[in-house]
């Protein structure tokens, strides 16, 4: 549904040859014979398509038979008490935000770097179907795959959950990661270098989040969000981060904030007092270092991770030398920081993470 009329379509026959060979289907139905044909109202598909993302038509013959299915089986779910209506329209437009940044985001950095015309006076649309014949059928067995397996992972973490509210409303480690004068080097780089960086800070981000444990919640250019069940995990995840930025000359300093308490999920994203506590605790934060709230602190602490002070540990270190024991080993150490008022949310006393012996 990209909004073109039959004639448009006409003046542009290699580009109605590439959107029937990804969608595998001929335009055959206005928007009220799909909705028709599939036995939905004109509101509810209306509403099913804009929460999708996709544009008002008006009554162009835009539509294929997969579209029809698409109606029909959302429809389905809810005629058979499986989805409420609101929350079709949720799979919809989650489904829909999700795939259409994956869409772009394939085009922009994908296939426009494999489809350089190869000959003069060849277009890139003239190359690019041939490749998309060829890449689409492993593409889409690709995605669904990957889809499967994140299914399978989120659908654990809720059957693990302890109860009902603990499955939408949960206790969670909430990081972000964030490049320092961000700002300033947007003026003063070339957009090609900023984008470069840019990637090369989410792609980083992503695999360390990943490797360890973590989720990657969103990547908002300069700024990472994620989360783990785990505060060891957020924890090493965050210390992780600012080390290889460090060692990378390439990328501006980091600073990294975390929190852990209760956070509501939603479509994916998170919310809550945590999320905005873990920001602020970001802005805060010096230069290449992590900064966690008294929560996380208690949770490092309670589990093993690092000492309630440094005091305590040299005690327990001394007391089993004494005794010819191994002396307990700690993977953080944290140094309580000044108290201080943050907006919205009172007065808060960060603790300064870092590695044990560092």
């Amino acid at each position: 549904m990209d909004g073109k009329s039959e004639d448009d379509a006409e003046r542009d026959p290699l580009a109605l040859r590439l959107e029937q060979l990804i969608l595998g289907a001929d335009r055959r139905y206005t928007p009220f014979q799909a909705a028709r044909s599939a036995g939905v109202s004109m509101e509810l598909a209306s509403r099913f398509w804009r929460a999708m993302g996709f544009p008002d038509i008006g009554q162009a013959k835009a539509l294929t038979e997969a579209d029809v299915l698409a109606l029909r089986r959302l429809a389905g779910l809810v005629e058979a008490g499986l989805l409420s209506e609101a929350m079709a329209v949720q799979v919809a437009r989650s489904t829909g935000q999700t795939t259409a940044r994956l869409a772009e985001w394939q085009i922009d950095s994908f296939l426009e770097g494999l489809t350089e015309p190869p000959e003069p006076g060849m277009t890139r649309t003239e190359v690019t179907y041939p490749l998309v014949e060829l890449l689409l059928p492993e593409l889409e067995e690709f995605l669904v795959y990957v889809w499967r397996r994140q299914l399978a992972a989120a659908t654990g973490r809720v059957v693990q959950a302890a109860d009902d509210e603990e499955m939408v409303d949960r206790r969670l480690a909430v990081g972000f990661a964030d490049l320092v004068g961000f700002t300033r080097l947007t003026r003063r780089m070339e957009e090609e270098e900023l984008g470069e960086l840019v990637e090369a800070f989410e792609t980083t981000a992503a695999d360390l989040v990943a490797a360890h444990g973590g989720r990657l919640i969103k990547t908002l250019g300069d700024e990472v969000l994620y989360a783990a069940d785990d505060a060891g995990v957020a924890a090493e995840i965050a210390l992780r981060l600012i080390e290889t930025m460090a060692n990378d000359e390439t990328m501006p300093e980091l600073r990294v904030g975390i929190a852990f308490g209760t956070v509501t999920t939603r479509m994916g994203d998170v919310f809550g007092t945590t999320v905005n506590l873990a920001s602020r605790l970001t802005s805060i934060a010096p230069r290449d270092a992590v900064l966690v709230d008294g929560a996380l602190a208690e949770e490092l602490t309670r589990t093993g991770d690092a000492p309630a002070s440094e005091t305590e540990a040299a005690e327990a270190a001394a007391v089993a030398e004494k005794e010819g024991e191994e002396p307990p080993t700690y993977r953080f150490a944290l140094q309580p920081m000044w108290q201080r008022p943050v907006r919205g949310l009172g007065i808060v006393e960060p603790w300064l993470l870092a590695r044990r012996g560092s």
